[in-house]
């Protein structure tokens, strides 16, 4: 039996709804959340890496997986590899005008992605949050925001294993009086919090709504407003690794793409 990845089913989702922008918003989501595998000609040297490439109808693509064994199965082996997040490998690619050959053959997200589309993604997710300069003064509990944001923002909090201990949207008033919509991150991993505001950013930007819709802060349990958070907010708890050790891999820093050779 297929293994069925959350990658496969935004793909058939889109496919299934071709005239559905937010589908086809939330497939490029999923993509950019996820750790992708590119096959290379060699080995990465350091930095850089010389993935396999291929023309087809006067484009380049090079090819990616969402498993480490659907890239075996077409390499039919072992084969070298760089494991990235899906935006390292968008802004790794888009500079050089490549595409990417998804899952090819091996998938039911079996898919071609132009080099414009990989430049749009790029585009996209190269918006950076902006820091919050008001102040709380009221918090209540999160109404009118659409279902499928709640979803996406449960789905990309569900692969952010280990990065805080667990997260509460609540809905708040500002002293400027200005209302809104605030998700507070308890316990934030030292050095994640960037990551973490950038992932809610880029749900927001593929849902379709303003980046304002949603701000951004960071507790720890022992502050005075995180039981506050918990008697308003909704909350979602973020899976929490087993203690490991791994060497960083080419890629896995959003912020430090690999390098082509």
């Amino acid at each position: 039996m297929v293994e069925k990845t959350r990658l496969d089913a935004a793909f058939l989702a889109s496919e299934s709804a071709p005239e559905d922008d937010a589908a086809r918003l939330a497939f490029f989501e999923q993509l950019a959340a996820s750790e992708l595998f590119l096959l290379l000609e060699g080995e990465a040297e350091g930095d850089k890496v010389t993935p396999q490439t291929f023309e087809m109808q006067n484009e380049t693509f090079v090819l990616v997986f969402d498993l480490e064994t659907r890239l075996t199965a077409l390499a039919q082996g072992p084969a070298p590899y760089a494991a990235l997040s899906g935006r390292a490998l968008a802004a790794m690619l888009a500079p050089q005008r490549l595409g990417i050959a998804l899952n090819i053959d091996v998938a039911p997200s079996s898919s071609f992605i132009l080099a414009e589309e990989v430049a749009w993604l790029n585009d996209m997710l190269s918006h950076a949050p902006q820091e919050l300069r008001q102040s709380v003064e009221k918090m209540f509990s999160p109404k009118g925001l659409p279902e499928a944001l709640l979803t996406a923002l449960d789905a990309r909090l569900a692969s952010a294993t280990g990065l805080a201990h667990s997260a509460y949207l609540v809905g708040v008033a500002y002293d400027s009086g200005a209302q809104g919509h605030l998700i507070g991150f308890i316990d934030a991993l030292p050095g994640a919090e960037p990551a973490l505001a950038q992932a809610i950013s880029e749900v927001l930007t593929f849902s379709g709504l303003e980046a304002a819709a949603l701000d951004v802060a960071f507790f720890a349990a022992s502050d005075g407003v995180t039981p506050r958070l918990a008697r308003h907010g909704l909350r979602f708890d973020l899976p929490q690794p087993a203690p490991a050790h791994m060497p960083e891999t080419p890629g896995m820093n959003p912020d430090k793409p690999p390098k082509l050779r």
